[in-house]
Protein backbone atom coordinates (compact mmCIF):
# COMPACT_ATOMS: atom_id res chain seq x y z
CA UNK A 1 0.00 0.00 0.00
CA UNK A 2 1.51 3.53 -0.72
CA UNK A 3 0.46 6.98 0.79
CA UNK A 4 -1.65 8.08 -1.57
CA UNK A 5 -5.10 9.36 -0.48
CA UNK A 6 -6.92 9.09 -3.89
CA UNK A 7 -8.00 5.38 -4.82
CA UNK A 8 -5.39 3.57 -7.14
CA UNK A 9 -6.32 0.46 -8.92
CA UNK A 10 -4.43 -2.97 -9.67
CA UNK A 11 -6.75 -4.26 -11.73
CA UNK A 12 -9.31 -2.72 -14.62
CA UNK A 13 -12.25 -2.29 -13.47
CA UNK A 14 -15.32 -4.33 -14.32
CA UNK A 15 -18.86 -3.95 -13.13
CA UNK A 16 -18.97 -8.17 -12.30
CA UNK A 17 -16.32 -7.71 -9.70
CA UNK A 18 -15.37 -7.74 -5.98
CA UNK A 19 -13.88 -4.32 -4.62
CA UNK A 20 -11.21 -4.70 -1.92
CA UNK A 21 -10.62 -1.48 0.19
CA UNK A 22 -7.85 -1.02 2.62
CA UNK A 23 -5.46 1.96 3.79
CA UNK A 24 -2.21 1.71 5.21
CA UNK A 25 -2.72 4.20 7.90
CA UNK A 26 -5.23 2.25 9.58
CA UNK A 27 -2.19 0.28 10.60
CA UNK A 28 -1.02 2.71 12.74
CA UNK A 29 -3.84 3.67 15.08
CA UNK A 30 -3.10 1.99 18.16
CA UNK A 31 -5.23 1.24 21.56
CA UNK A 32 -2.15 0.63 23.56
CA UNK A 33 -0.45 -2.95 24.50
CA UNK A 34 -2.02 -6.15 24.79
CA UNK A 35 -5.17 -4.72 23.36
CA UNK A 36 -7.05 -7.23 21.59
CA UNK A 37 -8.16 -4.33 18.82
CA UNK A 38 -4.64 -4.40 16.76
CA UNK A 39 -3.08 -3.77 13.76
CA UNK A 40 -2.29 -7.40 13.49
CA UNK A 41 -5.66 -7.53 12.42
CA UNK A 42 -5.53 -5.76 8.95
CA UNK A 43 -2.12 -7.47 8.45
CA UNK A 44 -3.82 -11.11 9.12
CA UNK A 45 -6.44 -10.09 6.41
CA UNK A 46 -3.88 -9.01 4.36
CA UNK A 47 -1.86 -11.96 3.63
CA UNK A 48 -5.25 -14.46 3.63
CA UNK A 49 -6.36 -12.50 0.89
CA UNK A 50 -3.20 -12.17 -1.08
CA UNK A 51 -3.68 -15.98 -1.70
CA UNK A 52 -4.10 -16.80 -5.66
CA UNK A 53 -7.60 -17.62 -4.56
CA UNK A 54 -8.51 -13.77 -4.45
CA UNK A 55 -6.84 -12.78 -7.85
CA UNK A 56 -9.38 -11.84 -9.13
CA UNK A 57 -10.30 -9.17 -6.34
CA UNK A 58 -9.86 -4.89 -7.59
CA UNK A 59 -7.89 -3.93 -4.83
CA UNK A 60 -7.95 -0.26 -4.21
CA UNK A 61 -6.84 2.27 -1.21
CA UNK A 62 -9.69 3.99 0.47
CA UNK A 63 -9.77 7.31 0.11
CA UNK A 64 -9.97 9.93 2.62
CA UNK A 65 -13.32 11.14 4.07
CA UNK A 66 -14.56 14.52 4.52
CA UNK A 67 -15.93 16.44 7.40
CA UNK A 68 -19.33 16.89 5.90
CA UNK A 69 -19.29 12.88 5.66
CA UNK A 70 -18.81 12.65 9.39
CA UNK A 71 -21.89 14.99 9.86
CA UNK A 72 -23.92 11.76 8.08
CA UNK A 73 -24.55 10.21 11.65
CA UNK A 74 -22.77 12.67 13.92
CA UNK A 75 -22.92 16.39 14.99
CA UNK A 76 -20.61 19.24 14.75
CA UNK A 77 -19.47 19.30 18.28
CA UNK A 78 -18.98 16.09 19.04
CA UNK A 79 -16.99 15.53 15.59
CA UNK A 80 -14.73 18.45 16.79
CA UNK A 81 -14.33 16.12 20.20
CA UNK A 82 -12.76 13.88 18.96
CA UNK A 83 -10.06 15.91 16.05
CA UNK A 84 -9.05 17.79 19.14
CA UNK A 85 -8.51 14.73 21.28
CA UNK A 86 -5.71 14.36 19.33
CA UNK A 87 -2.54 13.75 21.83
CA UNK A 88 0.93 14.53 20.20
CA UNK A 89 2.68 11.12 21.86
CA UNK A 90 0.85 8.24 23.74
CA UNK A 91 -2.77 7.45 24.33
CA UNK A 92 -5.59 10.30 24.85
CA UNK A 93 -8.90 7.55 26.26
CA UNK A 94 -12.25 8.09 24.99
CA UNK A 95 -13.87 5.39 26.54
CA UNK A 96 -12.32 2.85 29.08
CA UNK A 97 -11.90 0.79 26.02
CA UNK A 98 -11.45 3.11 23.25
CA UNK A 99 -8.00 5.35 22.66
CA UNK A 100 -6.38 7.65 20.19
CA UNK A 101 -3.17 7.96 19.45
CA UNK A 102 -1.46 10.62 17.03
CA UNK A 103 -2.48 8.42 14.19
CA UNK A 104 -6.23 7.53 14.78
CA UNK A 105 -7.66 10.77 13.50
CA UNK A 106 -5.92 9.96 9.76
CA UNK A 107 -7.13 6.15 10.38
CA UNK A 108 -10.37 7.08 11.29
CA UNK A 109 -10.77 9.23 7.88
CA UNK A 110 -9.45 6.65 5.68
CA UNK A 111 -12.06 3.91 7.29
CA UNK A 112 -14.99 6.25 6.38
CA UNK A 113 -13.99 7.27 3.13
CA UNK A 114 -13.42 3.33 2.16
CA UNK A 115 -17.02 2.63 3.16
CA UNK A 116 -17.99 5.64 1.31
CA UNK A 117 -16.09 5.01 -1.80
CA UNK A 118 -17.51 1.28 -1.94
CA UNK A 119 -20.97 2.68 -1.78
CA UNK A 120 -20.28 5.08 -4.49
CA UNK A 121 -18.77 2.12 -6.84
CA UNK A 122 -21.91 -0.33 -6.40
CA UNK A 123 -24.73 2.35 -6.78
CA UNK A 124 -22.78 3.34 -10.46
CA UNK A 125 -21.70 -0.36 -11.38
CA UNK A 126 -18.26 -0.44 -11.65
CA UNK A 127 -18.31 -3.08 -8.68
CA UNK A 128 -20.59 -5.74 -7.97
CA UNK A 129 -19.69 -5.46 -4.10
CA UNK A 130 -17.67 -4.34 -1.68
CA UNK A 131 -15.30 -5.59 1.35
CA UNK A 132 -13.83 -2.74 3.22
CA UNK A 133 -10.86 -3.54 5.41
CA UNK A 134 -9.95 -1.08 7.69
CA UNK A 135 -9.78 -0.30 11.45
CA UNK A 136 -11.04 1.39 14.20
CA UNK A 137 -14.45 -0.45 13.94
CA UNK A 138 -17.72 1.59 14.35
CA UNK A 139 -20.91 -0.26 15.27
CA UNK A 140 -20.30 0.41 18.87
CA UNK A 141 -20.19 4.52 17.86
CA UNK A 142 -23.65 6.40 18.87
CA UNK A 143 -24.33 9.25 17.94
CA UNK A 144 -22.37 11.50 20.32
CA UNK A 145 -20.62 8.63 22.07
CA UNK A 146 -17.34 6.91 21.15
CA UNK A 147 -18.01 3.06 22.75
CA UNK A 148 -16.26 -0.33 22.45
CA UNK A 149 -13.46 0.69 20.58
CA UNK A 150 -15.47 2.38 17.70
CA UNK A 151 -14.96 6.66 17.43
CA UNK A 152 -16.98 7.25 14.32
CA UNK A 153 -20.29 4.90 12.73
CA UNK A 154 -18.73 3.80 9.46
CA UNK A 155 -21.91 1.59 8.60
CA UNK A 156 -24.19 4.25 9.97
CA UNK A 157 -22.03 7.23 7.58
CA UNK A 158 -21.99 4.89 4.31
CA UNK A 159 -26.28 4.02 4.51
CA UNK A 160 -27.27 7.90 4.99
CA UNK A 161 -24.27 8.23 2.35
CA UNK A 162 -26.24 6.13 -0.10
CA UNK A 163 -29.27 7.73 0.75
CA UNK A 164 -27.99 11.07 0.37
CA UNK A 165 -26.08 10.94 -3.11
CA UNK A 166 -27.46 8.06 -4.65
CA UNK A 167 -31.35 8.50 -4.03
CA UNK A 168 -31.32 4.83 -2.29
CA UNK A 169 -35.06 4.91 -0.54
CA UNK A 170 -34.09 2.08 1.56
CA UNK A 171 -31.01 1.23 3.52
CA UNK A 172 -30.06 -2.13 5.96
CA UNK A 173 -27.15 -2.99 8.09
CA UNK A 174 -27.08 -6.65 9.22
CA UNK A 175 -24.62 -7.15 11.98
CA UNK A 176 -23.09 -10.54 12.91
CA UNK A 177 -20.50 -9.77 15.19
CA UNK A 178 -20.77 -10.93 18.21
CA UNK A 179 -21.39 -8.05 20.24
CA UNK A 180 -24.58 -5.77 19.69
CA UNK A 181 -24.34 -2.95 17.42
CA UNK A 182 -25.66 -0.15 19.91
CA UNK A 183 -24.10 2.65 17.97
CA UNK A 184 -26.10 2.04 14.95
CA UNK A 185 -28.91 0.96 16.58
CA UNK A 186 -28.93 4.41 18.64
CA UNK A 187 -28.30 5.84 15.16
CA UNK A 188 -31.39 4.05 13.05
CA UNK A 189 -33.51 3.99 16.06
CA UNK A 190 -36.24 6.64 15.03
CA UNK A 191 -35.67 5.87 11.19
CA UNK A 192 -38.08 3.68 9.77
CA UNK A 193 -35.77 3.65 6.19
CA UNK A 194 -32.86 2.79 8.16
CA UNK A 195 -33.02 -1.05 9.05
CA UNK A 196 -30.98 -2.68 11.73
CA UNK A 197 -30.83 -6.81 12.13
CA UNK A 198 -28.26 -8.26 14.71
CA UNK A 199 -27.65 -11.41 15.72
CA UNK A 200 -25.12 -11.50 19.41
CA UNK A 201 -24.66 -12.61 22.42
CA UNK A 202 -26.74 -11.68 25.37
CA UNK A 203 -25.39 -10.99 28.32
CA UNK A 204 -22.74 -9.13 26.88
CA UNK A 205 -21.05 -5.96 26.05
CA UNK A 206 -22.60 -3.43 25.42
CA UNK A 207 -25.90 -4.75 27.60
CA UNK A 208 -28.09 -3.68 24.55
CA UNK A 209 -29.63 -6.01 22.08
CA UNK A 210 -32.91 -7.31 23.45
CA UNK A 211 -35.80 -8.58 21.33
CA UNK A 212 -38.30 -5.46 22.75
CA UNK A 213 -35.82 -3.14 21.41
CA UNK A 214 -37.50 -2.42 18.14
CA UNK A 215 -36.69 1.42 17.34
CA UNK A 216 -39.80 2.03 14.93
CA UNK A 217 -39.86 -1.94 13.38
CA UNK A 218 -37.35 -1.08 12.07
CA UNK A 219 -34.86 -3.02 14.24
CA UNK A 220 -34.43 -6.64 14.94
CA UNK A 221 -32.55 -8.06 17.08
CA UNK A 222 -31.51 -11.71 17.95
CA UNK A 223 -29.83 -12.28 21.03
CA UNK A 224 -28.08 -15.66 21.22
CA UNK A 225 -26.57 -17.34 24.84
CA UNK A 226 -23.07 -18.54 25.52
CA UNK A 227 -22.89 -21.63 24.06
CA UNK A 228 -25.18 -21.76 21.22
CA UNK A 229 -23.51 -22.40 17.43
CA UNK A 230 -23.99 -22.90 14.01
CA UNK A 231 -27.93 -24.34 14.79
CA UNK A 232 -28.96 -21.52 17.11
CA UNK A 233 -27.34 -19.15 14.96
CA UNK A 234 -28.36 -19.75 11.45
CA UNK A 235 -32.42 -20.07 12.97
CA UNK A 236 -31.83 -16.90 15.10
CA UNK A 237 -31.07 -15.33 11.16
CA UNK A 238 -33.67 -18.03 9.19
CA UNK A 239 -36.31 -17.10 11.84
CA UNK A 240 -36.18 -12.89 12.24
CA UNK A 241 -33.20 -11.16 10.97
CA UNK A 242 -33.51 -12.81 7.10
CA UNK A 243 -37.37 -12.80 6.65
CA UNK A 244 -37.22 -8.94 8.09
CA UNK A 245 -35.05 -8.21 6.19
CA UNK A 246 -36.59 -9.49 3.07
CA UNK A 247 -40.13 -7.30 4.45
CA UNK A 248 -37.78 -4.47 4.20
CA UNK A 249 -36.92 -4.69 0.69
CA UNK A 250 -33.70 -2.74 0.71
CA UNK A 251 -32.10 -0.77 -2.05
CA UNK A 252 -28.91 -1.50 -0.22
CA UNK A 253 -27.01 -4.05 2.27
CA UNK A 254 -24.69 -3.33 4.43
CA UNK A 255 -23.37 -5.90 6.33
CA UNK A 256 -21.09 -5.16 9.89
CA UNK A 257 -18.54 -8.55 9.04
CA UNK A 258 -17.13 -8.76 12.40
CA UNK A 259 -16.34 -12.37 13.04
CA UNK A 260 -15.45 -12.70 16.70
CA UNK A 261 -18.54 -14.94 17.36
CA UNK A 262 -16.43 -17.84 16.28
CA UNK A 263 -15.17 -20.60 18.36
CA UNK A 264 -12.01 -19.34 18.70
CA UNK A 265 -12.27 -16.06 19.40
CA UNK A 266 -11.14 -14.76 22.93
CA UNK A 267 -13.75 -11.99 24.07
CA UNK A 268 -17.34 -13.78 23.65
CA UNK A 269 -18.57 -17.48 23.74
CA UNK A 270 -20.62 -17.98 20.71
CA UNK A 271 -19.60 -21.15 18.82
CA UNK A 272 -19.65 -20.24 15.20
CA UNK A 273 -17.37 -21.62 12.50
CA UNK A 274 -15.97 -20.53 9.00
CA UNK A 275 -18.58 -22.28 7.28
CA UNK A 276 -21.67 -20.09 9.41
CA UNK A 277 -19.72 -17.11 8.36
CA UNK A 278 -20.10 -18.23 4.42
CA UNK A 279 -23.20 -19.41 4.93
CA UNK A 280 -24.82 -16.07 6.05
CA UNK A 281 -22.65 -14.23 3.58
CA UNK A 282 -24.53 -16.13 0.92
CA UNK A 283 -28.04 -15.90 2.06
CA UNK A 284 -28.05 -11.42 2.49
CA UNK A 285 -26.29 -11.77 -1.38
CA UNK A 286 -29.19 -13.91 -2.31
CA UNK A 287 -31.43 -11.40 -1.27
CA UNK A 288 -29.58 -9.10 -2.67
CA UNK A 289 -29.59 -10.47 -6.14
CA UNK A 290 -32.91 -10.22 -5.68
CA UNK A 291 -34.11 -7.12 -4.07
CA UNK A 292 -31.37 -4.64 -5.04
CA UNK A 293 -29.38 -5.49 -8.05
CA UNK A 294 -26.71 -7.67 -6.42
CA UNK A 295 -25.27 -4.28 -4.34
CA UNK A 296 -23.61 -5.50 -1.06
CA UNK A 297 -20.92 -3.43 0.99
CA UNK A 298 -19.55 -5.16 3.75
CA UNK A 299 -17.63 -2.86 6.69
CA UNK A 300 -14.86 -5.09 8.70
CA UNK A 301 -15.89 -4.42 12.60
CA UNK A 302 -14.86 -7.89 15.51
CA UNK A 303 -12.51 -10.55 15.30
CA UNK A 304 -9.74 -11.13 17.43
CA UNK A 305 -8.15 -14.73 17.39
CA UNK A 306 -5.80 -13.98 14.34
CA UNK A 307 -6.08 -17.16 12.54
CA UNK A 308 -9.87 -17.46 13.02
CA UNK A 309 -10.33 -14.24 11.56
CA UNK A 310 -8.51 -14.58 8.89
CA UNK A 311 -10.25 -18.36 7.86
CA UNK A 312 -13.49 -16.34 8.30
CA UNK A 313 -12.44 -13.16 6.07
CA UNK A 314 -11.24 -15.41 3.54
CA UNK A 315 -14.50 -17.48 3.26
CA UNK A 316 -16.81 -14.71 3.74
CA UNK A 317 -14.72 -12.58 0.44
CA UNK A 318 -14.63 -16.34 -1.23
CA UNK A 319 -18.90 -15.65 -1.30
CA UNK A 320 -18.86 -12.19 -2.38
CA UNK A 321 -16.45 -12.76 -5.27
CA UNK A 322 -18.54 -15.82 -6.30
CA UNK A 323 -21.45 -13.42 -6.31
CA UNK A 324 -19.81 -11.12 -8.37
CA UNK A 325 -18.44 -13.64 -11.16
Amino acid sequence: MTKETTPTNKKSKQSASTLYLTHEQCLLHENGPGHPERPDRLRAIEKVLDHDLFSSLIREEAPRATRAHLELAHPKNYIELIENSRPESGYAFIDPDTSMNKYTWDALMFSIGGAIHAVDQVFTKQNKNAFVATRPPGHHAETTRACGFCIFNNVAIAANYARKTHAAERVAVVDFDVHHGNGTQDIFWSDKDLYYGSTHQMPLFPGTGALNETGVDNIWNAPLSSGDGSEKFREAMQNRVLPSLKAFSPDLIIISAGFDAHRSDPLAGINLEEQDFSWITTELLDIAEKQCDGRVVSILEGGYDLNSLARSVGVHVQQLINAAS
